[in-house]
């Protein structure tokens, strides 16, 4: 538990001082550094958070700014690094996302990182959650910041566009395929077999080999030793944009 984590509990009592590792319930806080994962979401300590009310442009997103293409995605993502990258945050939880990510609003000394987000126009209130963040919001519009001085299609749109049927996982990474391949419990104890799979935030699996971006964030939902081996079960490779 970090230093900061203790002096809370002290005065708050301990309860309110939650471990980085544990599931959040609705109202507990957690304090951790962090690093950002994209324009929405981060890890604080080893927890994963997605910043709760606020959406942002996904990461390959591509938004047009005086009729030109600026990778607004990109942009997000490096905004969030400004604001939480290496630094102590402190989150309040308001409980998990279908993907087991701890939905918060987060602070930096004074900062609120949710509300910093919008205001900068770089995410949006996602209005189907929380209408906490539409003031922010109207304010970036009217001033014209980030998303609101060209033109962009709203995240959860862009989504939908992208991915428009649920995924299903295939078949052989549940059945025949794995039988035929040593159980992963016996994979994991290998130290060759390093190749992380998981389903990513659009419900596809893929997976995630040493070197890659995100490598060390991906929560691992299964583990192969080759690449091969991963496609077999129905996974594929992490496209790694520049």
């Amino acid at each position: 538990m970090r230093t900061s984590c203790i002096l809370f509990a002290a005065i708050a009592g301990a309860a309110a001082c939650a471990s980085s590792t544990a599931l959040a319930a609705p109202g507990d806080v957690f304090y951790g550094t962090a690093r950002a994962k994209d324009g929405d979401s981060l890890i604080v300590g080893s927890r994963e958070v997605r910043l709760f009310g606020v959406d942002a442009p996904e990461f390959n997103q591509v938004c047009k700014r005086a009729g030109t293409n600026w990778q607004c995605g990109t942009d997000a993502a490096e905004k969030l690094a400004t604001l939480v990258t290496g630094r102590e945050v402190r989150c309040v939880s308001s409980g998990e996302d279908q993907y087991g990510r701890t939905l918060a609003t987060c602070t930096v000394g004074q900062v609120d990182v949710n509300r910093t987000m919008v205001s900068s126009g770089l995410a949006v209130a996602f209005r189907r959650y929380s209408s906490d963040y539409v003031s922010a919001e109207e304010s970036a519009k009217l001033n014209r910041r980030g998303l609101w001085s060209g033109e962009f299609q709203m995240p959860q749109a862009f989504r939908a566009a992208e991915q428009p049927t649920p995924p299903s996982r295939p078949l052989a990474a549940r059945t025949n395929t794995r039988s035929k391949t040593q159980p992963a419990e016996a994979r994991r104890g290998r130290k060759t077999c390093n190749i992380k799979g998981n389903r990513n935030r659009r419900g596809q699996w893929i997976y995630h080999v040493p070197g890659m971006p995100y490598y060390d964030q991906t929560r691992a939902e299964d583990i192969f030793c080759t690449e091969a081996e991963a496609q077999a079960a129905g996974y594929r490779r992490a496209i790694v944009r520049r």
